[in-house]
């Protein structure tokens, strides 16, 4: 029986960000996922992206799971969860050239935003990627009617969640060495948005 968790939404957008990722990773070599949820997506596109090390991460909880899923992938390329709380996280300067996450800052309180782009700036080494997916609003607007219902049912469960505005991203990615360098429309109203470390403040 497997036992394996699972998400529907991650095997329904993986096809799509596994494009933009085979493109924007494409001269990464090692790249740290914030967030792995059910590890779904680290199994999915670390066989895609075979040049890739593909490091997985997220809290105590998820770690069971994501580890089920690398071990039936079999693939020698995706490690075992780090514990990563970005609140209190630390890492070694420049360690990776690309970071990845998923469906991660609508869920998090803006003080964790901020700080999860402080981590990405630290971890990523010069001219790295920041890959982030999700549903983002841009200048205050919802691109649908849809994510401003999202968005105020996240906010009615836990004030603190809520769609965030890419403006006030490329805000905390400017303040952290990194630029907006491109964003992608995904399924279900959702982008991908990219940010390249250039080092300049």
């Amino acid at each position: 029986m497997n036992t394996k968790p699972y998400a529907s939404s991650s095997s329904r957008n993986a096809r799509a960000i596994a494009d933009v990722l085979s493109h924007e990773f494409r001269n990464s070599k090692a790249v740290l996922e914030i967030g792995s949820g059910t590890g779904q997506h680290a199994v999915i596109f670390a066989r895609e992206l075979s040049h890739l090390i593909w490091q997985t991460s997220d809290l105590e909880p998820s770690h069971a799971g994501i580890r089920e899923w690398i071990r039936d992938s079999k693939l020698s390329n995706v490690r075992e969860p780090l514990v990563l709380d970005v609140l209190t996280a630390t890492v070694e300067a420049g360690a990776y050239d690309a970071v990845y996450s998923a469906n991660t800052a609508h869920i998090m309180s803006f003080a964790a935003v901020r700080r999860m782009f402080e981590f990405v700036g630290e971890a990523l080494a010069e001219h790295g990627v920041f890959c982030l997916y999700g549903p983002f609003s841009r200048g205050g607007e919802f691109n649908t009617a849809s994510n401003a219902e999202f968005d105020a049912s996240l906010r009615a469960r836990n004030a603190a969640m809520g769609i965030r505005d890419l403006n006030e991203l490329d805000a905390l990615a400017c303040s952290n060495g990194m630029k907006r360098a491109k964003h992608y429309a995904m399924p279900a109203n959702n982008l991908t948005v990219v940010w390249h470390k250039t080092g300049e403040t």
